[in-house]
């Protein structure tokens, strides 16, 4: 049998690493500017943790998604399915209710999910997850929106499209159940399994059903906007008209009531149709009253989402410019049984400064120098006996072809001026968030 990764998760290989690292400055520029500090939190939590915040409703409860096990102490134990419960713990946990507010905190890393793969979507999947805790504000939720955008277009993305809602305070919520339930009863049986059950548990989640036939049933329902309270209302208001001040393309969409229940107010969706129908990079939304609900104060907060692996998607659709695997500057041949320790230990010395390999037995200048060709350095550096008898190396530009003897003083100087001609294979795409309007 031959062995493969798991159905749902896969290997990011040494190829595709640039682009990871690229995204991940870029994301941290962009939020660490706003005053996002980094927060690591485990891969798994206690049960609780999660039963207590997505909400009975939420799919990875009804279908079942969260990947839970019990730990050798009789502790049952689940593998995160999404970020912002185990940041409020942590937040919890260390008094971080104390600092001054808003308390803003970012993350990066992987979530399982049992759920269907299919494209951009798997069961360990990546995300970037950012928390803006302790405020009220609906300028805080305009910032959180304006965030997201930015770090996506610094990432490199244009085709970026903001879809932006509400689902109002807890009475708008138990107002629009109310009505859900009474507009729905006559057709409950014509609706998918998924969503018989998400109305009876919280018929809001039904809006988020991906089943045509549920979409017809609700095409002539009202949504959560048009039966919002006069708070919600004013709140929404008030973020729609920072978000046009500040120039933050969006829409309005009436139906938007994001997959936890937890959520409170504003929600929102960030899409790119260059990755298929299920074209949402991520989203978010206020869940105030979370906190209270872990085991805190009562202290609001907004947060938002998006999968790394659907950014890289759509960025690749986008034919942006991302980083490639970097290859060393410089390749040593060793030529005979003594260059080998020399090559080694001159290799040692020059990686202070750059990115070097070298061969692990002599080679004769021909296969020496396809070795340095195989992997990818800009420069072959050849030693032998004639190079050690006058303490010289021999080096060729791979590109150019164009070959020199060179003092072995003097190497590192070339190799300095090398690398200055060159650009950083490693960098970020150079789009902020104003040049990518």
């Amino acid at each position: 049998m031959r062995l493969s990764a798991v159905k749902g998760t896969y290997d990011v290989l040494p190829d595709d690493q640039p682009r990871w690292r690229a995204l991940l400055r870029s994301t941290a520029e962009v939020l660490g500017r706003a005053g996002v500090d980094e927060i690591t939190t485990p891969v798994f939590e206690h049960l609780e943790v999660f039963e207590k915040s997505v909400g009975e409703s939420a799919d990875l409860v009804v279908q079942k998604e969260m990947y839970t096990f019990e730990d050798r102490g009789g502790r049952w134990l689940t593998l995160r399915p999404e970020f912002t419960a185990g940041v409020l713990r942590a937040y919890i946990e260390h008094g971080m209710y104390t600092w001054p507010a808003p308390v803003k905190l970012w993350s990066a890393g992987p979530a399982f999910r049992a759920e269907n793969v299919q494209r951009g979507r798997f069961r360990q999947f990546h995300q970037v997850n950012c928390e803006l805790i302790g405020g009220r504000s609906a300028l805080l939720d305009a910032e959180a929106i304006a965030l997201l955008v930015d770090t996506l277009r610094a990432a490199g993305l244009a085709g970026v499209h903001v879809k932006v809602g509400s689902v109002g305070d807890v009475d708008d919520r138990e107002r629009y159940n109310a009505y859900l339930r009474q507009a729905l009863a006559p057709v409950a049986d014509e609706l998918s399994e998924v969503s018989r059950e998400r109305l009876r548990l919280n018929p809001l989640r039904v809006l988020d059903s991906k089943d045509a036939r549920d979409q017809a049933l609700l095409a002539r329902l009202q949504r959560p906007l048009d039966l919002l309270g006069p708070e919600a209302r004013a709140h929404f208001d008030d973020v729609v008209a920072a978000l046009r001040r500040w120039d933050v393309p969006f829409e309005i969409d009436p139906a938007i009531v994001r997959g936890l229940d937890y959520y409170r107010f504003t929600a929102f969706e960030v899409h790119h149709a260059g990755i298929g129908a299920q074209s949402a990079l991520g989203g978010g939304g206020r869940y105030d009253g979370l906190v209270a609900n872990l085991g805190g104060p009562d202290v609001p907060g907004i947060g938002w989402a998006f999968g790394i692996e659907r950014v890289l998607d759509a960025l690749h659709g986008e034919a942006v410019a991302l980083p490639g695997r970097q290859r060393p500057l410089a390749y040593l041949v060793p030529l005979d049984q003594e260059a080998v320790g020399e090559v080694a230990a001159l290799a040692r010395a020059l990686r202070a400064e750059h990115r070097v390999e070298h061969g692990y037995v002599a080679r004769n200048p021909g296969k020496g120098l396809r070795d340095a060709d195989r992997a990818g350095a800009k420069v072959a550096v050849l030693r032998g006996a004639r190079e050690r008898a006058d303490e010289h190396v021999v080096v060729k530009d791979l590109r150019s072809g164009a070959q020199q003897r060179l003092a072995l003083r003097a190497l590192a100087e070339h190799l300095r001026s090398v690398e200055r001609s060159e650009p950083n294979p490693d960098e970020a795409p150079r789009h902020g968030p104003e040049s990518a309007r």
